[in-house]
């Protein structure tokens, strides 16, 4: 795992309800694995979005995985 991609992924109170977005851009994390999960490529989302780098893309990837590990040892405490 790269803390230097989870770098990039920012929470702002006041910027889009307080979720994780990318370098403070208002595109959340959440919005990139759902381009990705529709079938989107790197290349369509990176020319949808000029102001996104691939390395965004890559850490709203890792975030997720993060995100989801740590849901799912929540899940696993609680049963």
């Amino acid at each position: 795992m790269s803390s230097t991609l989870l770098e990039r992924v920012t929470i702002e109170p006041g910027k889009c309800g307080g979720r994780p977005c990318i370098r403070g851009k208002r595109i959340r994390v959440s919005d990139i694995l759902e381009l990705l999960s529709a079938g989107a490529s790197y290349d369509e989302i990176l020319a949808d979005y000029p102001f996104l780098e691939r390395e965004d893309i890559l850490a709203a990837l890792e975030y997720g995985a993060v995100a989801q590990g740590e849901a799912a040892g929540s899940a696993a405490v609680r049963k």
